[in-house]
């Protein structure tokens, strides 16, 4: 089997011989569609609270996006690497083309953030000191690094552990994780602290990342530590990944243990959520629970209803989504950054959509503004839709 071979089969399961499962293509694209409202308002003073997220403690529909992609992101590697672990007992050429992605999603993450995102001060003109600026300033961590890494990583931990392995591994991750942030003092504190400035996380970031490359200078929402948490978000999925791939138990079973699992952790996580606040931000234990547990439930509704009662009505729309979901995301970055370059009526593109068009439309500006994210989702889903009649799959 040569690497293109494998380059094919990641993350495409048309290459499977049992049949697709339609209910992952609908959870994906419904997360990536909710991902583009989310980040895109059309008036971000305006936006309803479920739409932003979490200041801090706390949880919001918002904060429910990324860890279900990341999830995903487990399920799909199950798909997509099973049959080459059966097969190939020198998986040497999957963790070259797996490393090749994380690698190429970085730098296209970087690349995007140091052409179309940053602003440059209006003092700075030469080339040279316009190139300085933008590498001092360049964001490291961010959601497509973190979803690079941790598919990298889980690919690792599938072809070369077992399940028994990667749950207690994922029990380590979630006790060893809350030890460290809620009795272990990061360094220059006598106590430990779970606030935005003081924890390990944001410790750790300044340390080795510096403060001109974070988010918010001082700490980042997809720092280094908080990478190990959405290691085990990914590992939950490559547990449902794994329960919907076997052939010894029936569908109805699949679907009674997934509630099961799901329910379990969402109420885990509650009563973490005691002592280890649920926080996005932070990754915390509590969240990767409480999350990961609403995914499962999900997942397990969406498969029960479409791939096992064929209620397949109304979906078609999300599968355009999730036929291509991360090549939807990257796109909604470009198409807002070039939109905002171009000038129009001494603001940028889509301000001015928002502003002199759709606004005058609505008497509430809460509408007007959910009105503009829906009107960038469909922006996004057009071109998708073209992909998916002419059964084009963009993969990185």
């Amino acid at each position: 089997m040569t690497t293109s071979e494998l380059s094919s089969c990641l993350y495409n399961m048309n290459t499977e011989s049992s049949p697709r499962l339609l209910s992952l293509d609908i959870f994906r694209g419904a997360t990536v569609a909710l991902m583009i409202l989310v980040n895109n308002a059309g008036d971000s003073k305006h936006k309803y609270p479920q739409l932003n997220h979490s200041k801090w403690h706390g949880f919001t529909l918002t904060d429910l996006v990324f860890p279900c992609f990341l999830f995903m992101v487990g399920v799909s590697v199950v798909f997509a690497l099973d049959k080459k672990k059966a097969i190939l007992t020198d998986h040497k050429k999957i963790i070259a083309d797996a490393f090749r992605r994380m690698t190429l999603l970085i730098l296209i993450s970087w690349a995007i953030l140091l052409f179309l995102k940053h602003d440059i001060p209006a003092d700075i003109e030469s080339y040279q000191a316009k190139i300085s600026y933008l590498a001092a300033h360049l964001r490291i961590p961010g959601v497509l690094q973190r979803i690079a890494v941790v598919f990298f990583i889980v690919s690792l931990l599938y072809l070369k552990t077992d399940q028994r392995f990667r749950s207690y591994l994922l029990i380590i991750i979630l006790l060893g994780y809350y030890i460290i942030l809620c009795f272990i003092p990061a360094p220059g504190l006598t106590y430990p602290s779970l606030e935005p400035e003081t924890n390990w996380g944001a410790w750790l970031d300044q340390l080795i990342l510096g403060t001109g490359h974070l988010y918010k200078v001082t700490w980042d929402p997809e720092g280094l530590l908080s990478t190990l948490p959405s290691i085990a978000t990914c590992l939950l999925g490559v547990q449902a990944g794994s329960w919907l791939k076997r052939k010894d138990i029936d569908t109805g079973a699949k679907v009674s243990w997934m509630f099961v699992y799901g329910i379990t952790a969402i109420v885990l996580g509650l009563f973490w959520d005691i002592f280890f606040p649920i926080n996005k931000k932070l990754w915390t234990s509590s969240f990767v629970l409480y999350t990961g547990g609403m995914a499962i439930a999900a997942l397990a509704l969406i498969y029960w209803l479409v791939d096992i009662q064929g209620r397949k009505r109304f979906t078609w729309p999300f599968v355009v989504f999730g036929r291509n979901a991360l090549a939807a995301y990257i796109l909604s970055d470009i198409i807002r950054a070039v939109f905002n370059m171009v000038p129009v009526g001494g603001m940028g593109g889509m301000e001015f959509i928002q502003t002199r068009l759709i606004s005058t439309l609505f008497s509430s500006p809460y509408n007007a503004s959910l009105a503009g994210s829906l009107l960038f989702v469909l922006l996004c889903w057009l071109p998708m839709y073209w992909l998916y009649l002419k059964k084009i799959i963009i993969k990185v």
